[in-house]
């Protein structure tokens, strides 16, 4: 499997009922995604609920992931702000030798122009030269898309980044950045519900919230369209149709959370502004295990 190719998955950060971090759930969890063919985890994703994680709390996440997964997949580590001095003062301070690569949101709520973002990115790739970036576009979370022409540039201009993680529901996008990216440029799905539609376009994985919870179907039908298999993959995607509409019904991470707390992996704890599932939800996350 070539790198970072397949299925990432980005970890959720279990807590205990006082919200203090569940390292026992999370060595579960990790063990759980690695025995079920995922490809490479990403720590400290926007799943892992990371903005209310504190510098010291990433730094135990990320330390305590590189042992458990002891060398077994890559590990990709989450780190986006919109402070960019700020940004690269934290990427610096992890363990870089350690990790495959860096996945970088674009700055979110002060919405910077096309030349900002270019600039921004830029910057880190300069500070962490010998470290690899993949670029992470979710307008829907930071407000502002990142343009394929920019996607583009970034590219051409800096070495170390090698790939992005495309979650902006813009299939025309993905198709440009697909068509004119620098051979060997990773193009990544970033929305779970998409993922079988944009390896038909050429995408060569996916960095996924459902597996953290179904992550041997999930694998199983991202690997299927790997090898052109499509009839397969469009049947083990039908039948996690009705679980992308729970997990993301009401945000990320309560569901894949209320899954994971079902099938016993960890406990249904979020850190506010964020809370778990209402009642109708959860029973339908119930409902979908009970018929799986």
């Amino acid at each position: 499997m070539q790198f970072l190719h397949g299925v990432g998955v980005a970890l959720v950060t279990p807590f205990n009922s006082d919200k203090s971090i569940d390292f026992e759930s999370l060595k579960n969890l990790i063990d759980f995604v690695i025995n079920n063919g995922v490809n490479y985890v990403v720590s400290l994703g926007t799943t892992g609920e990371t903005p209310t994680l504190t510098t010291k709390e990433k730094l135990e996440v990320l330390n305590f992931t590189i042992e458990v997964v002891n060398q077994r997949v890559p590990i990709v580590a989450g780190a986006g702000s919109n402070n960019t001095t700020a940004l690269i003062d934290e990427v610096r301070s992890f363990p870089l030798n350690k990790i495959a690569a860096i996945l970088s949101a674009s700055p979110y709520y002060n919405k910077p122009s096309q030349a900002g973002i270019f600039e921004h990115y830029k910057a880190i790739a300069n500070a962490i030269p010998n470290t690899k970036i993949l670029l992470y576009n979710v307008p829907g979370r930071t407000g502002k898309n990142v343009e394929a022409e920019t996607t583009l540039l970034l590219a051409a201009t800096c070495p170390n980044i090698i790939g992005i993680k495309e979650a902006a529901n813009n299939i025309p996008q993905c198709s440009k950045i697909l068509r004119d990216a620098p051979t060997g440029f990773l193009v990544l799905s970033g929305d779970d519900d998409l993922a079988l539609a944009q390896m038909g376009l050429g995408m060569q994985g996916v960095i996924s919230v459902a597996a953290n919870c179904l992550p041997k179907q999930f694998s199983e039908m991202i690997h299927a369209a790997l090898e052109n298999n499509f009839a397969e993959a469009r049947q083990l995607n039908a039948k996690m149709l009705l679980a992308y509409d729970v997990l993301f019904a009401e945000n990320n991470p309560a569901g894949v959370k209320a899954f994971l707390t079902e099938l016993g992996i960890i406990k249904n704890n979020l850190r506010l502004p964020l809370v778990p599932l209402s009642e109708g939800v959860y029973n339908r996350v119930r409902g979908y295990l009970n018929n799986l």
